[in-house]
C-alpha cells in the first residue's frame, strides 16, 4: 500500500525490499522462501516499533490520514440491526451526528456518533463531523429514549470540535453542548464512550461524559488543535509539536492522567491499514463494559459517574 508519512520510510524500504524477493522467487527456481519469512518478520516488528513510540504530532497526522475508518464503517463492522432516527425535534437533522437502535452481539444499545465521511461529497454533507446545536440535540433526544427503554448508550467521538459558524451560534451552540453535559451526568442507564479519531474540544464532550471512556490508540483527545494551541501561545502555528507535547493528547497521557479507561490497541500501521482487525479489536472492549454495568441499578450508576468526574484533576499550590 502507498504510504504518506515520513516517518514510515522504513517500513516502505522493507515493504519494497519484500516485494523484489517474492517477485525474485517467482522467476527463479531456488527456494528462498527462509529470507521471505525472516524479512517479514522484521518489517512486522517495525511496523510495531514505529508505531508503538509516535511523536504526539506524529499521532495527529495518523488520526487524521483520509481513509481511516468513519462512523459508517464501524456500523457495517461492529454493529447489527441499525435502525437510524433522525431530527432534533425542534429545528432540522443534523447529518453530522448520527444515532439509532443497534444490536452489538446480542445486546441492544443506542448508537450515537459523530459521522464524517470518506469522500468530499459525503464530509460536505456531514460538514466534516462538525455538529451544529441540532446535532446535539438529537443526541441528548436518543439518549433520553435510550433511558425510556433501559437500555445502554454507546457513543463514538470523531470530530475536530463542534462547528463553529454563525448560524450554530445563533442556535444556541454553547448552551446546546452545555445541556447535553449536564443531562449526561445523569442519564439513568450505562454510557460507554469510544474516541476513534479526532476528540476535539466541546464538540467532543457533547456526546463524551461515559461511565467509561475508550480510547483507540492513535486516537487524540484534546481541548484544541495543537495548531491552534500553537497560534495563540507562540502565534505561530509551526510549534504544533511542542503544542502537541504539552497538551497531552494521545491515549497513552490520557490513561495516565485518569481522563480515559482503556486503550483499544489498533493493527499496526493504523487503523486505516485493517477496518476488520480494528473493529474486531474495538467490539468485545464494547461488549466487556456494557455487561459490566449491566448489573448496576440507575442510582449507582448515575452515583458512579459523578464521582468519576469529580475526582479528575490535580491541583497544586
Amino acid at each position: 500500500m502507498e504510504r504518506e508519512f515520513d516517518f514510515e520510510q522504513p517500513i516502505t524500504d522493507m515493504e519494497k525490499a519484500l516485494e523484489e524477493l517474492k517477485n525474485l522467487a517467482d522467476k527463479n527456481e531456488r527456494d528462498i522462501s527462509d529470507q521471505i519469512e525472516t524479512l517479514q518478520r522484521k518489517l512486522e516488528e517495525s511496523k510495531k516499533e514505529i508505531y508503538g513510540n509516535l511523536t504526539p504530532l506524529q499521532t495527529v497526522k495518523v488520526v487524521r490520514h483520509p481513509q481511516r475508518p468513519v462512523l459508517h464503517d464501524y456500523i457495517d463492522l461492529v454493529f447489527s440491526d441499525f435502525m437510524e432516527l433522525h431530527g432534533d425535534r425542534n429545528f432540522s437533522d443534523d447529518r453530522a451526528i448520527i444515532g439509532g437502535f443497534a444490536r452489538i452481539d446480542l445486546e441492544k444499545v443506542m448508537l450515537i456518533g459523530h459521522a464524517r465521511g470518506h469522500t468530499v461529497e459525503d464530509n460536505v454533507e456531514r460538514n466534516f463531523g462538525m455538529a451544529r446545536p441540532e446535532g446535539y440535540r438529537k443526541a441528548l433526544r436518543l439518549m433520553h429514549l435510550a433511558e425510556k427503554f433501559n437500555i445502554p448508550v454507546v457513543t463514538f467521538i470523531d470530530t475536530m470540535g463542534a462547528y463553529p459558524g454563525l448560524d450554530a451560534e445563533e442556535r444556541g451552540q454553547a448552551e446546546a453542548i452545555a445541556r447535553n453535559i449536564t443531562e449526561m451526568a445523569r442519564i439513568e442507564v450505562p454510557i460507554v464512550s469510544l474516541v476513534t479519531g479526532e476528540g476535539g474540544s466541546g464538540g467532543a464532550l457533547g456526546i463524551g461524559v461515559g461511565d467509561a471512556v475508550l480510547m483507540l490508540s492513535n486516537s487524540i483527545y484534546s481541548v484544541i488543535s495543537p495548531e491552534g494551541c500553537a497560534s495563540i501561545l507562540w502565534r505561530d502555528a509551526s510549534f504544533s509539536a511542542q503544542a502537541a507535547e504539552a497538551m497531552k493528547i494521545t491515549a497513552k497521557s490520557l490513561l495516565e492522567l485518569g481522563v480515559i479507561d482503556e486503550i483499544i490497541p489498533e493493527p499496526p500501521g493504523g487503523a486505516h491499514t485493517d477496518y476488520v482487525e480494528t473493529a474486531d479489536a474495538i467490539k468485545p472492549v464494547i461488549l466487556k463494559y456494557i455487561k459490566k454495568f449491566a448489573p448496576w441499578s440507575p442510582s449507582k450508576i448515575v452515583a458512579r459517574r459523578f464521582d468519576k468526574y469529580a475526582a479528575m484533576g490535580k491541583f497544586t499550590k
